[in-house]
């Protein structure tokens, strides 16, 4: 997989608003918020995009997901409500190729998006 921003945030090369971290997920601020809260969660372990998942993933991807549960709950707005979202390739939105979980919250979000 090519370098990334997320490498070099995983790497601290770059500054990043972290509000997450465990041995196999950091998460931090959106630097361009679709909502009042907006978190992204990656593996620590570089994976391109959801094509690249293999079944050998599957648990680092359940952790990624229970690490964006853990925050929503820990800030409080589990009972309000939030969005996950991934995005996969250049049709999906994706534009850092190295999967991320977005979360969404702090206000009434619509559907569709965007």
């Amino acid at each position: 997989m090519s370098e990334t921003i997320f490498s070099k945030i995983l790497r601290r090369e770059i500054p990043a608003d972290i509000v997450y971290e465990d041995d196999d997920v950091l998460g931090f601020r959106d630097v361009n918020p679709q909502a009042p809260v907006h978190v992204l969660f990656i593996p620590k372990t570089p994976i391109a995009t959801l094509n690249d998942l293999t079944p050998e993933h599957a648990a680092l991807m359940g952790r990624l997901v229970l690490a964006a549960t853990h925050f929503a709950k820990r800030e409080g707005f589990d009972e309000l409500g939030y969005r996950t979202v991934f995005n996969c390739n250049q049709h999906g939105g994706q534009t850092v190729f190295h999967i991320h979980l977005h979360l969404l919250a702090g206000r009434q979000l619509g559907w569709p998006p965007g």
